[in-house]
């Protein structure tokens, strides 16, 4: 009895997770929006995800494209850190992400981002492909979809409100 009810709770739990991420085909036009309308990303937060303390810092919107810093640490070390820009492109705009190791050395090639195209977006809410963000007053829930050895997962990261 107890294994039917843990398999049932996890089969709840990851139903759930997987109902906050969306995913759009590569064909399929991307959503429509302007990155004025993330104002509310903008600050520190930190938190916890990847089964360590993350950091991620949004800077206001400048220029029509808004950039951030992420960092991941497990056990006090640097495990990786991002460098991100939401970019506008015409009627919709796309998160850009690029990856580092703690040396610094990058994981994508010079010119290569991993890219998440925008399917929708509402106040304090934003579904990229494979990404979701959510605002709840002083707390910041992200989603996103993993691929790993051909299974895929949910990661959740929860953030607070940080101070500069």
């Amino acid at each position: 009895m107890k294994k039917y009810i843990l398999l049932l709770s996890i089969f709840f739990v990851s139903h759930f997770l997987f109902a906050q991420v969306k995913f759009i085909d590569e064909n399929e036009d991307p959503g429509k929006g302007e990155i004025a309308e993330l104002s509310w990303l903008q600050g520190l937060w930190q938190g916890e995800g990847f089964g360590g303390e993350c950091e991620e810092v949004w800077m206001p919107l400048k220029d029509n494209q808004m950039v951030g810093t992420f960092r991941f640490y497990s056990e006090g070390k640097l495990v990786f850190s991002e460098f991100m820009r939401l970019q506008q492109e015409g009627e919709t705009f796309v998160l850009k992400i690029k990856h580092f190791n703690p040396d610094g050395s990058p994981w994508e090639e010079k010119d290569d981002w991993v890219d998440f195209r925008l399917i929708d977006v509402q106040k304090n809410l934003v579904h990229f492909h494979g990404f979701t963000i959510i605002r709840k007053g002083k707390s910041l829930k992200m989603y996103m979809a993993m691929n790993e050895n051909g299974e895929r997962s949910i990661q959740e990261l929860n953030f607070k409100k940080g101070k500069l």
